[in-house]
Order: C-alpha cells, then sequence, then structure tokens
C-alpha cells in the first residue's frame, strides 16, 4: 500500500494530497510519527480544504501531545465538511482531555444525531456522563450501548459497577455474572462475585 501511494506523490496537488493523506495514516497507524506528520503536512500543504489530511494533522499533534492545538486542526476540517465524523470524534477526545467536558458532551451529542449506533460514542457519552457524576444518565447510555454490542464484558462490568455504586445489588450481580459469562478472566469481576457470594 505505502509503495503505491507513494507513485501518486508526484501528481497534481489534489491526488498528491489525497495520496499523501492516506500514506499519513498508514504512518500512523504503524505509529511512526515523524512519517506520519511528514506525510499530514505535505497533505495539508498540498489541499488546505481537505478534512481528511487536517484530520490527520491533529492526529499527529494529539499524538505528541498537544491537544489544544490538535483541537484546532479539527475545527478547521469541520469548517470545511461539517459532516466529517473523524474529526468530530476526535474533537470530542481532545475537549476530553482537555477537560471541556461540556464542549465534549457537545461533540459526542452531535455524533450520535449522526451515527445513532455507533458503540464508540456510546462508549464515549458513557464515559462523559460518568466524569460529569451522573451515574444514572452514564447507565443509561451503557444499556444503549450493549443493545448494540451485547456480549462486550468491559461493558457488562461497567454497568455492575455502576449499579453496585448505586446500591443496586441485584442488577450489579447481573451485569457482573454476563461479564463473566463472556470473559471469565476478569479479577476483578471474579473477586465482586466472590464478595457477593460470602455476603
Amino acid at each position: 500500500a505505502l509503495e503505491t501511494l507513494k507513485i501518486f506523490e508526484k501528481k497534481d496537488s489534489r491526488v498528491k494530497s489525497a495520496a499523501a493523506t492516506n500514506l499519513s495514516f498508514l504512518y500512523y497507524l504503524g505509529n511512526e510519527l515523524e512519517q506520519a506528520t511528514n506525510y499530514a503536512d505535505l497533505a495539508v500543504n498540498s489541499d488546505r480544504y481537505n478534512p481528511a489530511a487536517l484530520t490527520n494533522k491533529g492526529n499527529t499533534v494529539f499524538a505528541n501531545g498537544d491537544c489544544e492545538k490538535a483541537a484546532e486542526f479539527y475545527k478547521e476540517a469541520l469548517r470545511n465538511d461539517s459532516l466529517c465524523t473523524e474529526a468530530l470524534y476526535n474533537l470530542g477526545l481532545a475537549y476530553k482531555k482537555l477537560n471541556r467536558i461540556d464542549e465534549a458532551l457537545d461533540c459526542f451529542l452531535k455524533l450520535h444525531a449522526i451515527l445513532p449506533n455507533s458503540a464508540q460514542v456510546l462508549y464515549q457519552l458513557a464515559s462523559i456522563y460518568q466524569i460529569m457524576e451522573d451515574p444514572n444518565q452514564a447507565i443509561e447510555w451503557l444499556l444503549q450501548l450493549i443493545s448494540v454490542v451485547p456480549t462486550d464484558p468491559h461493558v457488562l462490568s461497567k454497568l455492575g459497577n455502576l449499579y453496585d455504586a448505586e446500591g443496586d445489588k441485584s442488577q450489579a450481580f447481573h451485569y457482573y455474572c454476563e461479564s463473566y459469562r463472556y470473559f471469565p478472566s476478569n479479577i476483578e469481576v471474579i473477586e465482586w462475585l466472590g464478595a457477593y457470594y460470602i455476603d
């Protein structure tokens, strides 16, 4: 894939931008940040209005720890294409990392309107409500999430944990048992179930 894309690097700016965008993404996936950054820069310089190029540039900046600057690239990508879901998702993550929780929530609620069955979006919404110390909302979003991915042991144990914190032992027991059924090696779940049976 890398070799094929490198052939297109020498073409006109639009083709070059698309090839550089894909190369940047492939290097990013391979955790080669320096190369990913170089190609992201090339893609943005070739076509400043390419939302995928701007998103990749934001990703490389985010990976280097500058969430504020990454958020700027994601916002620019969204100005060029308001339906660029990758930029919106990553903007939400950047805001979450920057502890700008209300803005992160806004991003993920917009994404939920676009992608109502996205497991990642539902998980992020639950996570944000947990950060906001609103367990009822977190539980609601996790319940929606398990309707999409009913066999995810991590989500099931998270639900068990939230119900336990709310004092609802029977619901906590149900979700911990379900989690154990799909992944019987989670020590925290085993410990909780053991303590429940002792009680």
